[in-house]
């Protein structure tokens, strides 16, 4: 029994995580507001037109402009099943789809300034220049393996 007491009572330590992490979501609460406003700002002001014309069905262009479209962009995983659905729709190639879902998830040059601020700035940017050419090399293989040109 002494030992269940003694679980029940937190310990100094875990009190003093949990101030310092309350303390952290306060600091970063304002970034984290700021960069979602800014993604959905972005996101309302791109006409859904815009991307049928930015790619060109080459299959070594598009996952290049795939990529840098969904860097520059970025979304959440959820929203991104709709937006491939959409481009699908329009005629764009997998290889170009898939390259711009894989980098609209993983990499983020409007959160770039937020993920430096909390995790340093040469992380952020190895983890974003990493994130963006394996982009492209998943999308690549993706075509390669499943074998869809269109």
């Amino acid at each position: 029994m002494p030992r269940l007491r003694a679980l029940s009572q937190p310990s100094v330590e875990l009190k003093q995580a949990f101030l310092k992490t309350v303390l952290s979501f306060r600091r970063s609460g304002p970034i984290l507001l700021g960069v979602f406003m800014l993604l959905a700002l972005v996101g309302a002001l791109i006409p859904k037109g815009l991307y049928g014309r930015l790619f060109t069905g080459d299959h070594i262009i598009d996952p290049l402009v795939g990529t840098t479209v969904g860097s520059i962009l970025s979304g959440n995983p959820l929203t991104s099943y709709l937006v491939g659905g959409e481009l699908k729709l329009q005629g764009i190639s997998m290889v170009a789809i898939t390259a711009f879902i894989v980098s609209w998830v993983t990499v983020g040059v409007v959160q770039l300034p937020a993920e430096a601020l909390m995790l340093g700035r040469r992380f952020a940017l190895i983890r974003n220049a990493i994130s963006f050419l394996m982009s492209i090399g998943i999308a690549v293989l993706t075509m390669w393996t499943l074998g869809w040109s269109s």
